[in-house]
This record gives structure tokens, sequence and C-alpha cells, in this order.
């Protein structure tokens, strides 16, 4: 399947910043039930189409666009465990739990297709860890539980010559790459449950990608496929100037 790109003029167009308390799950169901609100668009979109590849020009530069980007972040406030959440298309995708599928393609022996019934009844982990995002803020101790990708592995058996995995979002046009070692590091997951509760539309329902020791955008949400490639390309982000390898206090994050 061939990577879907997207230009710096339509990511600006596209991007909204929306905001969820983590502790109030009734504020989560309103926004479903509702239209979502914009915060702060306008200042941020004009940071991005600013040119985030000016991050490539080193640390200093980055630090000035940081800084007018935590500007824009600044008119959303935070609460106590709170998430800022980023969309990158009109609507965030729904989930219907008797049709959604995961498939697992490319360069693998058997490919797969998964209902979200049959994904829940593979082994599953948990685990807790601290969400980073790249622009500066953190949520800490994040209560996920799901699939590591080695079980996903031992059914669909990759070829040799596949080194990599896209992953691809029902939110077009948003994709991201991990390498094969990436992929099976201890804390990566296909999660599909978050403290203790099935993931809510806007943290990916039903699936999304867990990278504790990368930052947030590598965290594919909406998650409903991935492609056994023979390597890593770039992203949704990474088109725009982010790092392929986004180590959290490696990259050009905080």
């Amino acid at each position: 399947m061939a990577a879907r790109s997207v230009s710096r003029a339509e990511a600006a167009k596209k991007f909204t910043l929306l905001e969820v308390n983590q502790t109030d799950g009734t504020n989560e169901e309103r926004m479903m039930e509702n239209a979502p609100k914009r915060y702060g668009r306008g200042l941020f979109l004009a940071t991005v189409a600013g040119g985030l590849t000016s991050l490539a020009w080193g640390r200093p530069v980055w630090s000035h666009v940081s800084s007018a980007l935590s500007s824009a972040e600044a008119l959303v406030p935070l609460v106590p465990q709170g998430w800022r959440i980023y969309s990158v298309a009109d609507h965030m995708p729904t989930f219907e739990p008797q049709t959604w599928q995961l498939s697992i393609d490319g360069l693998v022996k058997n490919k797969l297709t998964l209902s979200y019934e049959e994904l829940r009844s593979l082994p599953a982990e948990r685990q807790i860890s601290t969400f980073h995002c790249v622009t500066g803020w953190t949520v800490k101790n994040v209560h996920w539980k799901g699939v590591r990708l080695k079980t996903i592995f031992d059914r669909a058996l990759p070829y040799p010559s596949a080194h990599a995995l896209q992953f691809v979002s029902a939110e077009i046009p948003y994709i991201d790459y991990l390498t094969l070692d990436q992929s099976l590091l201890p804390e990566v997951m296909l999660a599909y449950e978050m403290d203790g509760k099935p993931l809510s539309r806007e943290h990916g329902a039903p699936l999304r990608l867990v990278i504790p020791e990368m930052y947030g955008y590598k965290g594919v949400k909406w998650l409903d496929r991935i492609n056994l490639v023979p390597q890593a390309g770039d992203g949704y982000w990474e088109l725009l100037g982010y790092d392929r390898d986004a180590w959290v206090g490696h990259s050009n994050g905080y």
C-alpha cells in the first residue's frame, strides 16, 4: 500500500486543536454529541503554515518556533491530568464495534483481518507510562491495556524483507512508521483501553499505537491498518519537519 502524503498547506488547513479533561467522562460524551469546539486554531495554524521544516535549522531556531507554538497552545487551559487532543481532519473517525476491522498486510506470510472482538481476545498486556507531547506537555501514570506487536507478528509471520511497519489511521491522511526493532520495544503497544475503560473517540477508539519512549505524534490513533514494509518512511508530521525517530528528550521536542 502506497504511503499517503500531505502538503504543508493541506496540513495547516485541516489541523484542529481540542481539549479533553481526562477525569470527566461526561465532558467526553458531550464532545462526541456536539461538533468539536476549536481553540486557538488561527494562531496554531500560523505556526504550522510558517514551516515546521525550520526544525532542521537547529535547536536555537526550534526554541523560537516552540515558544510560538506554546503561546498558541496556552489558549487551551490544561486541567490536572488533562489532555490536548489533535486532529488533522475535519471530523474525528467514528467506531462501530460490529464492523470495525484491523488489517495486517504487506510483507507477511499470513495476511490478517481482525474484528474488534478477535483483537480483544488476543493475549493482553497492561502497563503504566507517561505520555509526552512534542510541544512540551505530559500526562503521567496513564494506564494502558492492549496487545504487543509481537503477538501480531507470531500470527502474521513477517517475511525477512520486512524491516518496518506503516501504521494507517482512519483519520485520513494520517500515517506513521516504526522500524521493526522499534516496534518490539518492551512498552510499545496496540492499546484499546486507557485508564480502565475502552478508548474514547477523542483518544483514538478503538485502537491506537502507544510508544512511551517517543513523542505522541508517533502514536497513531484510530488505527485500522498495519502494513509490513521494506523500510520506514516519513509520516504525516515528519513530512512537515518533525523527526522520524521521535525519542523523548533526544529529538526536536522539549
